[in-house]
């Protein structure tokens, strides 16, 4: 009887031949190969990128394809060009590293907007409850004079969309300085890409939903005042709650221009 060999590729029980793995595009070896210089330390924030032609042999691709990396690192907030001065690692800041963030929320079609305010509630929850632990007077008195300085906005009986607009930036404005406070410097870059991202939702909401913008400053000055008492639990509680309710418009309005 004549045995089939294990190479025999007609063989029933023959070994399947290994599957072959998509070769890695010249582009991402120069994005992988960058990366791995950052995270070993060879290259810190601020450190100069060698010289274009020692870096493209180095990594094994053309001056062409590292241009290419180049530039998709820079959109990323990871190298800039300073003009007849060379390639340089930023400083890395989360705020930097995260804005790219805004463009993929600028994606989202109606059918994900939703997510995307379910996402801000979850991260500024957190945030609040955190910032109420670390916040001092300084924050504290600046959060105020925000809130301050709209009250006019609040007791205006009839708000043009610019009423609408000032207060939906003060709004942005209030979040922040508690985004800021939370001492966690990713979750702030988070927020802040996600709170300017849905503005418009709160604006159009403004106007279609009487009496909003009085409950929602009544609900930033609760938020305020977990803050002052250094609760951290009623902060989280009374900030969820603030944010659900624009979820909840978004929700039942799937159609309105909000994005």
């Amino acid at each position: 009887m004549v045995m089939e060999s294990a190479g025999d590729g007609g063989s029933a029980g023959g070994a399947a031949p290994a599957a072959e793995h998509p070769r890695e595009s010249q582009t991402d070896v120069v994005l992988n190969g960058i990366k791995q210089m950052i995270t070993t330390g060879e290259l810190t924030a601020g450190a100069r990128l060698p010289v274009e032609k020692d870096l493209a042999a180095r990594l094994g691709v053309s001056r062409g394809s590292l241009r290419e990396g180049v530039r998709a690192l820079c959109i990323m907030g990871v190298l800039e060009t300073r003009q007849g001065d060379g390639t340089y690692v930023t400083s890395l800041d989360s705020s930097l590293l995260l804005a790219p963030m805004s463009f993929m929320v600028d994606l989202q079609g109606p059918k994900h907007r939703a997510d995307v305010h379910a996402v801000r509630r979850i991260l500024e929850s957190e945030s609040a409850a955190r910032a109420a632990v670390r916040i001092d007077e300084a924050a504290l008195e600046e959060a105020r004079r925000i809130l301050d300085g709209v009250e006019p906005l609040v007791g205006a009986e009839h708000r043009p969309t610019d009423h609408h607009e000032a207060f939906v930036e003060a709004d942005i404005h209030f979040h922040g300085v508690i985004a800021r406070n939370s001492g966690n410097s990713t979750l702030a870059a988070l927020i802040e890409a996600l709170a300017s991202r849905t503005a418009r939702a709160r604006v159009w909401m403004g106007l279609h939903s009487e009496g909003q913008i009085a409950r929602a400053h009544r609900e930033h000055r609760a938020i305020w005042e977990a803050l002052r008492q250094h609760d951290p639990d009623r902060a989280r509680l009374q900030m969820a709650y603030h944010l659900l309710t624009v979820e909840d418009f978004v929700h039942s309005h799937p159609t309105a221009p909000v994005d």
